[in-house]
């Protein structure tokens, strides 16, 4: 489970998606065995898109020719570079460089991508029907939300058209959305994706633990500990379930295990809403509430969270910082959005 996973798989076009070289020869034809990879990696949640050096028209009406052009998300094609093209779709995706993986059938061109991302996983064309049976593409449970993940991006697409041709404030702007942010204690339906978001995020992420299915479930049954699991919708659709907590509750003492968040809502304010929550929640029974926090190299935007939301350092051991919220005082909500608490 703590394995490298896969989130994302950067294809090249000629030779690889289909045979043959579209500015040779129009007549290309698409192959089979990457239209099988292609759509067995969407249906497991991994995400497709391409950097490819080829004229960008003629390519996207190829690929739309063939029927798979809403299988690639922020497809880069053009005349640059290829490890360029996978630096803008990281930036697009906001995912970790070491999530990639890139397809070509060029060796210049992996050793290019190689030497300027070695982070990223490299594969020859030729080993392409290695790809399914990779442990970082295979992830231990296929969920609902899983399934759904290209749709989920494809709305984070609208919704960022939307907000580039707004007229006006961020605010303003995120006014307009609707949101609606659900918290419930988790279901064991809900678990698998409730592993699934500890594997797959890293940035709100306040101490990098992967919990299993099965540490969950004995988790959720039991007074020791409440798992909490957030969900957020819009007007373009559903985020699905996007955050979760473990809480430890020793007494009149709260531990805060594990606060994570998706990257994909960062930009939409909601990022401290759980954790607000949590802190209310405590204030009215009265403990005394502390959070756990592992720094690592990507998730020094959770520690910025806990400070701003009160915590003050109690003691480190081991590399883990403890903290202590400050519980006095009122929390602060975003006015645009409606937050519901379900039993």
């Amino acid at each position: 489970m703590n394995g490298k996973k896969i989130k994302c798989v950067v294809w090249d076009l000629d030779n690889t998606v289909w045979d043959g070289v579209l500015a040779e020869d129009g007549d290309v034809k698409l192959r089979r065995e990457a239209l099988k990879i292609i759509t067995e990696l969407d249906r497991r949640g991994i995400l497709n898109s391409i950097s490819s050096k080829n004229s960008h028209c003629p390519a996207i009406n190829k690929l739309k020719e063939f029927g798979i052009d809403e299988f690639f998300l922020c497809p880069q094609v053009g005349w640059n570079p290829k490890s360029e093209g996978i630096k803008t779709i990281r930036q697009i995706l906001n995912f970790g460089i070491d999530a990639f993986a890139f397809v070509d059938d060029q060796q210049f061109e992996l050793d290019e991508v190689a030497f300027s991302l070695p982070d990223v996983l490299c594969i020859h064309a030729d080993a392409m029907d290695t790809i399914l049976e990779m442990d970082e593409m295979n992830p231990r449970f296929v969920t609902k939300d899983s399934v759904n993940r290209r749709k989920l991006y494809m709305n984070d697409a609208e919704r960022g058209k939307a907000e580039d041709s707004f007229k006006g404030s961020k605010e303003s702007f995120l006014e307009t959305l609707g949101m609606i942010f659900t918290i419930n204690e988790a279901a064991e339906s809900d678990l698998k994706r409730v592993e699934e978001l500890t594997v797959r995020t890293h940035q709100l992420n306040s101490t990098g633990t992967v919990y299993s299915y099965e540490e969950l479930l004995g988790m959720i049954n039991s007074p020791q500990y409440s798992v909490l699991v957030a969900q957020l919708e819009d007007r373009y659709g559903d985020y699905g379930k996007i955050g979760i907590s473990v809480i430890e509750k020793k007494g009149r003492v709260w531990e805060l295990k594990l606060l994570l968040m998706s990257c994909r809502v960062i930009s939409k304010g909601v990022g401290s809403i759980m954790l607000n929550y949590i802190m209310d929640s405590a204030y009215e029974k009265g403990v005394v509430l502390f959070a756990d926090f592992v720094p690592t190299e990507h998730n020094r935007i959770m520690y910025i969270t806990y400070k701003f939301a009160g915590f003050e350092e109690a003691g480190e051991e081991n590399g883990q910082i403890r903290l202590k919220a400050n519980l006095e005082g009122s929390r602060n909500y975003p006015g645009y959005v409606s937050i519901i608490r379900e039993e």
